[in-house]
């Protein structure tokens, strides 16, 4: 993106950019219950969901209709057909041509209405999974950078992949399972009621033995899904932790150490799984043999009254027919309770996501033309949540446009904490941020971060090319911006070693560059933005000697003409500031010129002191 695209996606009200993005994304945290127990997440979400498209619900049931038909007038057509052999009666032979006929055009017709109700069904269900998958990324991408490093890495792609599929399969179960289920056992019923009352009583009998058994089997099916699901988020959060330690984990020959540790939560979510389906199958071989003997039971009931009389064979093979179609009706419902609790327990455990209330506070609305880079900190006080210490005490400095500063000061001294809070990854907890005399809470974040660039020290690199590294996030970039970009980042110093030039793979991470050269993209990403307020946080601290060089060099390029806030842990690397502010224990202790600092022989000349140390001993 060009400065003056930046310029202008910048100065759309925050509103209209909510509106579209909203519209594209629909909100799913009332779907999930916010403000509810967590049982009332899991139980009232297909409500909710049902409510909202209950237009579709209604479209999808009269399909169903047609659809199965034939499950319901086959047996009617069927004693029909018995009765009118055994019987024989005047026109007996139309009487067949028409019942043959009638089952011809309701089987015909099936294909064409499967086909028509499995089109409606699927579009539906993956437009809801993609509303839903986009809804739970969509607020990780607002909450705060305090829930991030809360929440392990691991738990959230369990969620994402493993939970979302499950809250799919509910939906799927309950509208492809449940739904036909109740209408198959209702018209069934009806239908025994209709030829005999007495018969229809064993139709009755069988459903509430099938509601006791899922009242017994409730709490056990819920619990092993929930153990099942909690030791899959804790296996996917190893196997993560695990990948990232492979190279630490090989250099310390701990791989037999960290293999036993990898099979010991294998073998964990290995038991809860087994027990959740032993369970399972106790849970659906009861229910099978309790319709089975039901439908015994009935078949030679029917039997005696065929045999007195009160009924026709035909009627015998209705009822037995009926009987196993409001068997199996029953049976789906039954089988289908625990595929509903696993989607329950992975509603409940997405809605840990959905919703949470650590957002990131963006209540801007003031359109951000332009950033000059003047910055304003006025009595800023930072504390995490749930701790009472300030990590940050009444900060208050004034930078001019233009200026250079560095920021100095021992680990746990704020430094971090303080960029973050200019970036807005957190909010004040007392006292403001002025940006060209604006206060930063009533400018929309994402235009203000148009004009703001990060060069951290640990570069962030994604699977893709070298260019696509460089213009991350940016739809229209111009080819000549791009390679100046390149040239002033010393990036066209190692490019003709890569075999397609900016159009390299870097890997995973960048694994295939090198410290510097991956420190080096980083900056010429800053630079392609044409940034007004830049961020230095400890750019070269992890670089060797000779990638310092080339990126100190890239970074004088950088930071000409901006606002830049250095972040240094190699104090001799600040020389060139305009202003240095020392801190310790969150608190602004000296501030002034390299040379002024020194001669003033306190907190930075001791940190002065300890830096040439440890270059030394480097």
């Amino acid at each position: 993106m060009s400065k003056q695209s930046a310029e202008q996606a910048a100065v759309i009200p925050r509103r209209e950019r909510e509106k579209t993005v909203k519209g594209r994304i629909p909100d799913v945290e009332w779907l999930f219950g916010y403000g509810e127990t967590k049982k009332a997440q899991g139980d009232k979400f297909l409500t909710k969901l049902l409510r909202r498209d209950w237009l579709m619900v209604v479209y999808s049931t009269l399909i169903y209709l047609l659809q199965f038909a034939p499950v319901w007038v086959l047996p009617l057509i069927t004693s029909d057909v018995i009765d009118t052999l055994t019987l024989r009666p005047d026109g007996y032979a139309t009487r067949l041509v028409i019942d043959a006929a009638i089952l011809f055009v309701l089987l015909v017709q099936n294909v064409p209405s499967t086909m028509w109700r499995s089109s409606v069904m699927n579009r539906w269900i993956r437009k809801t999974t993609a509303e839903i998958r986009s809804g739970v990324i969509r607020k990780l991408q607002r909450l705060s950078i305090t829930y991030h490093k809360e929440i392990e890495e691991g738990r959230v792609q369990s969620k994402l992949l493993r939970d979302i599929e499950s809250v799919t399969g509910y939906f799927t179960h309950f509208m492809n399972s449940l739904i036909p289920a109740i209408i198959g056992a209702v018209i069934s019923a009806c239908i025994a009621v209709w030829k005999s009352p007495l018969i229809a009583l064993f139709f009755i009998v069988l459903i509430p033995l099938n509601i006791l058994l899922v009242k017994l089997f409730r709490k056990p099916v819920r619990q092993g899904h929930r153990d099942f699901r909690a030791e899959n988020e804790q296996l996917s959060s190893k196997l993560t932790t695990t990948l990232q330690m492979l190279t630490l984990t090989k250099a310390h020959g701990l791989i037999e150490q960290e293999g036993m540790e990898v099979d010991e939560k294998i073998h964990s979510v290995e038991r809860a799984g087994v027990h959740l389906d032993k369970t399972n199958a106790f849970f659906g071989s009861v229910s099978w043999m309790t319709s089975q003997l039901c439908s015994a039971i009935c078949l030679f009931v029917c039997v005696l009254l065929c045999i007195k009389g009160y009924v026709t064979i035909g009627e015998v093979v209705l009822f037995q027919s009926l009987f196993a179609s409001i068997s199996s009706s029953v049976l789906s419902l039954v089988n289908a309770f625990p595929s509903l609790t696993a989607g329950k327990e992975a509603v409940r455990s997405l809605s840990e996501i959905v919703c949470a209330t650590d957002i990131e506070t963006d209540d801007g609305d003031i359109p951000v033309p332009q950033i000059h880079g003047d910055v304003a900190f006025e009595n800023v006080c930072y504390h995490y949540p749930n701790e009472e210490k300030n990590v940050v005490e009444n900060f208050s400095f004034h930078v001019k446009q233009g200026e250079r500063i560095a920021v100095v000061g021992s680990s746990g001294s704020g430094k971090s904490t303080l960029m973050n809070l200019l970036i807005g990854l957190l909010a004040p907890t007392d006292g403001r941020i002025l940006i060209d005399g604006t206060p930063l809470t009533d400018l929309p974040l994402q235009s203000y971060r148009h004009f703001i660039s990060v060069v951290p020290q640990n570069s962030i690199l994604f699977s893709g090319t070298i260019r696509e590294n460089i213009t991350y996030g940016m739809r229209r970039y111009s080819e000549k911006r791009l390679q100046r970009a390149v040239e002033d980042s010393a990036v066209s110093e190692f490019l003709p070693s890569m075999p397609h030039g900016l159009d390299t793979q870097v890997g995973e991470r960048g694994d295939k560059l090198s410290g510097g050269q991956k420190q080096r993209v980083s900056i010429a990403r800053a630079l392609v933005r044409d940034p007004r307020i830049l961020i230095l946080d400890e750019a070269t601290s992890a670089l060797d000697n000779v990638s310092e060089y080339h990126v100190q060099r890239a970074i004088e390029k950088l930071v000409e003409n901006r606002t830049t806030f250095i972040v240094a842990h190699r104090l001799s690397t600040i020389r060139n500031a305009d202003r240095i502010i020392v801190m310790d224990e969150g608190r602004l202790v000296e501030t002034g010129t390299y040379e002024e600092l020194i001669a003033l022989n306190g907190k930075f000349a001791e940190l002065d002191k300890l830096s040439r140390i440890r270059e030394a001993e480097a």
